[in-house]
């Protein structure tokens, strides 16, 4: 009776957002798009450069239930992506909004309006927050803020059948830390007020939510009680349980009480529900409670913790009555499906044409025809292993849709064929690398895809599928964590997978060779961070460096190692998470032995001597952050660069800190940076006044050591950037991102940019050579596109305004003009270098040597010569040279 009072209250709280508050942008937003519009870097835009074979991560679908062939798919950080050719491709449609971290997405097909919930609900190490809810009246072209910007995580939007207006959502709330703002929330309005209609506790939000189809007045919810840390997550707790409500979710009853057959206890983990109408529910339950034969041994650590605890895990449960009463359909553990990561999945869903035919997502995925009772698998060997959502064909049972790890995958017959729909570049990197070919390929590591390595100058094409040859090869499977290439010889690689597993391949002799330090017999096992860092020394690349919770140094790229240190976190903390462990690891180019390593528990270290001795340098730097980069200067020996990252705390306040005595002390250099949690920071290797940052939602470049901050991410939405690299002679910048894979561009012109430079009103960059080439204007047929060349003007304006463009001859003819509206920073001029028919007419008249005549396309090029580019503004004018040569 009292419990009843106590929900009572409890379900009777509610807040509501005013309509301007729910309409305003957070203030990380609002900097964020400032900071756009004020940045000099406008028109330096990223290329993307792939892959997109392996995709990423999804995490819902809304699909149209009288077309099917249109749908819309959501990426846990790569955004709504839209498709009306089951499939075939797709386009971006959240390309505008200020976050590209999406946890659910609802459409109401007769509108067409949109609603994403922001944020991954899958508890995951790198399920990012939201902002909120957004919402699209014009499919996406632009999106509005509706509120709820402390809910992070938003599982479910269910749409009333009756009124577009009603939508009812599920609020799983902060992922790091306690708030209120967790449970069910309802706007009658269409989004301009929210009240919340159930709330539990600040640890228990809600993880699903589905309405009968019925009777839209009936509606189940389940509740998830969970606290992760960095170093423990408990997913399970007794207020994990189904809600019910009659009334189309404006009164909520908790109906797995004790007696409902439906376990009730402390270790009710996540809970997936399934309403075939009003009176039959399925509901997939992790389990946590131990199985009545585990031996209740406590593994040794944190690591194999995950995967060894013998729980019960994955269960089916089934009502009849409306959620009365409960009984488990499933006779046999199904063993397999969730292992240890029962907070990563948990969805269940149920064929509306059979009662009886149920899907369960896992590892792998699951089908049942007979409501549990026997189980089978029904991915194939196109599909990714980990999967979180299934969508039937209300019209078609046999036509389903799948969300997974590795994207999107359709199947007409049940599962036994699939079709892998993988044409978006929505790629989960962790850590990326160059090598120095020419041209040069990149590698990178990615959530659950392994590591991959292509050329920098792919471009995604479907000409594989004739050839049988995707540009990028994966080289290692697990979750691709960090990569070394040896600088000697590019077929030597160091890469790895989670929790410290590295190998050293040698891709000539398709070789590989486990590395991973292992401690001594009887000692404590070493502690490995998710992603462990690894280096091979800029001095000697024989030389590897590992971090565990110890610095180990190998003088035969891991074949043997020595650890050069003592412990350089702050020690064994007890969980189910490997914590106390090294995150990254510089040495400086300077002096071999200068080095430094950061640990995910707050500590900075430096070793002048090789390792024999260390110093602690991060005393007063802010404490217990997870330390995301340190990195030894490439231009001044005394510098080092530190990066701190609160995500795991629900801490979005960027933390950059520059020192010029290796450490003993620290100056802030985050100034103006808009608020997100910083994953990297490097510095340029030609001017050093240039840094670049990235954090989880953008690109960051300083041009004064970080005493400001500007925008540097045209061509690149708002996504998770993890890691940085230069390729220094083709002068690229490389961005791996967690959620639109891997982009580029030159930064030649940037890394010019001084106060020479940006103190006059004009700046013309020379350009470079041009090839003169048979191709230019020609196709291989008819039916093909003729090939077009192009060079760029490059040139800094000091402010806003029109400027013209020439190209003149060694005559002094002007061949080509154009005018422009510059704006304030670097702008650059694309030229196809054709001329006008009529001047190349009068050119070739006059000067019958040249042999000027149409090409192919009927375009006239410039012929080979010596010529002036003209930059004028006003009666001032610069010049530089431009050469096309045979």
């Amino acid at each position: 009776m009292k419990k009843s009072l106590l929900l009572l209250v409890a379900m009777s709280q509610s807040w509501a957002w005013a309509q301007s508050q729910a309409h305003t942008e957070s203030k990380t937003n609002l900097n964020q798009n400032e900071i756009q519009k004020q940045s000099l870097f406008q028109n330096v835009a990223f290329k993307n450069v792939g892959p997109s074979i392996m995709s990423g991560r999804v995490v819902d679908l809304a699909v149209n239930p009288d077309n099917p062939i249109e749908f819309y798919v959501a990426y846990a950080s790569g955004g709504l992506w839209y498709t009306n050719n089951n499939g075939t491709s797709f386009e971006p449609v959240m390309d505008t909004a200020p976050t590209l971290n999406c946890g659910s997405v609802a459409v109401d097909w007769k509108t067409g309006t949109i609603w994403v919930g922001t944020g991954e609900v899958n508890a995951s190490r790198s399920s990012y927050a939201g902002i909120g809810i957004l919402k699209s009246t014009d499919k996406g072209k632009s999106w509005e803020n509706m509120g709820l910007p402390e809910s992070h995580h938003i599982s479910k939007i269910i749409i009333s059948s009756n009124n577009p207006n009603e939508v009812t959502v599920g609020v799983t709330g902060h992922l790091y830390s306690k708030n209120k703002e967790r449970g069910i929330y309802k706007t009658i309005d269409g989004g301009k007020t929210w009240n919340q209609k159930l709330f539990v506790d600040e640890e228990t939000g809600m993880i699903d939510l589905d309405v009968a189809t019925d009777n839209p007045k009936i509606m189940y919810a389940t509740a998830w009680q969970k606290g992760r840390k960095a170093h423990h997550f408990t997913g399970n707790g007794k207020n994990s349980g189904i809600y019910k409500s009659s009334d189309a979710g404006e009164n909520w009853q908790l109906i797995s009480t004790s007696g409902s057959g439906f376990p009730n206890n402390d270790n009710v983990g996540r809970i997936g529900i399934a309403i075939y109408n009003s009176s039959i529910i399925y509901a997939i339950l992790d389990n946590q409670n131990k199985k009545p034969s585990a031996k209740g041994e406590k593994p040794k650590d944190a690591n194999a913790a995950l995967f060894e605890t013998e729980v019960i895990g994955a269960e089916v449960y089934k009502s009849i009555d409306g959620g009365t009463s409960w009984n488990k359909t499933n006779t046999d553990y199904i063993d397999g499906l969730y292992y240890s990561y029962g907070y990563y999945f948990g969805d269940i869903t149920v064929d509306m044409k059979n009662e009886n035919r149920i899907y369960l997502t896992g590892v792998p995925l699951l089908f049942s025809e007979d409501g549990g009772k026997s189980i089978e698998a029904i991915d194939g060997d196109n599909v990714h292993s980990d999967h979180h959502v299934v969508w039937i064909n209300p019209k078609n049972s046999n036509h389903i849709i799948n969300g997974n790890d590795g994207g999107v995958n359709i199947s007409y017959d049940n599962g036994k064929h699939w079709v892998k729909c993988n044409s978006n570049a929505v790629g989960q990197f962790y850590a990326i690398n160059v090598d120095n070919e020419e041209p040069y390929n990149i590698y990178g590591g990615l959530q659950d895809n392994g590591v991959w390595v292509g050329p920098n100058d792919f471009k995604e094409s479907t000409s594989w599928q004739a050839n049988g040859e995707y540009p990028y090869k994966g080289i290692l499977g697990g979750d691709g964590m960090q990569i070394q290439i040896d600088n000697r010889n590019s077929n030597i690689v160091i890469a790895g997978s989670q929790h410290g597993n590295y190998s050293r391949l040698d891709r000539s002799k398709n070789k590989v060779s486990r590395i991973t330090p292992m401690s001594k017999k009887g000692e404590d096992p070493f502690r490995f961070n998710w992603q462990t860092p690894v280096l091979l020394s800029s001095h000697n690349q024989d030389i590897l460096y590992f971090g565990s919770n110890f610095l180990h140094r190998s003088m035969d790229q891991g074949d043997n190692w020595t650890i050069i240190s003592a412990d350089l976190t702050q020690g064994k903390k007890e969980g189910n998470v490997p914590f106390g462990t090294l995150t990254t690891i510089s040495e400086s180019e300077f002096q071999f032995g200068l080095l430094y390593t950061g640990s995910d528990d707050g500590l900075v270290n430096v070793s002048k001597d090789g390792g024999v001795s260390w110093s602690k340098i991060s005393d007063d730097l802010p404490k217990d952050l997870w330390v995301s980069r340190v990195k030894a200067s490439l231009h001044k020996k005394e510098r080092v660069y530190v990066s701190l990252n609160g995500y795991r705390n629900d801490d979005f306040t960027p933390y950059v800190f520059v020192s010029e005595d290796y450490g003993n002390t620290w100056k802030n250099i985050s100034g103006n940076l808009p608020s997100s949690p910083v994953n990297v920071i490097i510095e340029d290797n030609v001017n050093e006044s240039i840094l670049y940052v990235g954090t989880d939602n953008g690109l960051y470049i300083s041009m004064d050591k970080g005493a400001s901050w500007q925008d540097f991410s045209t061509g690149i939405p708002n996504v998770a950037v993890h890691d940085l690299v230069i390729q220094k002679k083709a002068k690229d910048l490389v961005v791996g991102t967690h959620g639109r894979s891997l982009y580029k561009t030159s930064i030649a012109q940037v890394q010019q940019l001084d106060a020479k430079i940006t103190n006059k009103s004009l700046h013309l960059f020379e350009t470079e050579k041009i090839k003169k080439s048979e191709r230019w204007g020609a196709s291989w047929s008819k039916w093909d596109k003729a090939y077009e060349p192009e060079t760029d003007f490059w040139f800094y304006a000091s402010d806003n305004g029109v400027v013209t463009i020439t190209v003149e001859n060694e005559d002094k003819v002007i061949v080509y003009t154009k005018t422009v509206e510059a704006i304030k920073g670097l702008n650059n001029v694309k030229y196809d270098l054709s001329l006008d028919k009529a001047i190349a007419e009068k050119w070739a008249a006059k000067n019958k040597e040249l042999k000027l005549k149409a090409a192919k396309n009927d375009k006239y090029y410039l012929p080979i010569g010596q010529y002036k580019v003209g930059l004028s503004k006003g009666k001032e004018k610069i010049t530089v040279d431009l050469v096309v040569v045979k």
